[in-house]
């Protein structure tokens, strides 16, 4: 299972990500996917928003919490790694 958040993305990468994802809410896809697609579709996020975007990828994983998390850019919630535990918090404002 993946979820993928995406901000401020272009709807050209929407509409690309709806090939492989539904997308029950705007900027936010769910599927499933082999290990394989959902890294060239990360490869492929990484780079249409490398410039002004943000995005959030959760699959499943042999971890404590069953998931693993990639970010980027600067999304709206600030995801850290403390050994292995994905911990969110709101980012304080510049």
């Amino acid at each position: 299972m993946i979820v993928m958040i995406v901000e401020r993305a272009t709807p050209s990468l929407r509409g690309e990500l709806t090939r492989w994802l539904i997308q029950p809410k705007t900027g936010v896809f769910i599927g499933r996917l082999p290990a394989r697609v959902r890294d060239l579709l990360w490869q492929r996020v990484q780079k249409a928003l490398a410039k002004r975007g943000a995005a959030v990828m959760a699959y499943s994983s042999n971890t404590e919490q069953g998931f693993t998390l990639q970010t980027l850019g600067r999304t709206s919630k600030l995801v850290e790694d403390f050994d292995g535990l994905f911990l969110a918090s709101t980012r304080a404002s510049p």
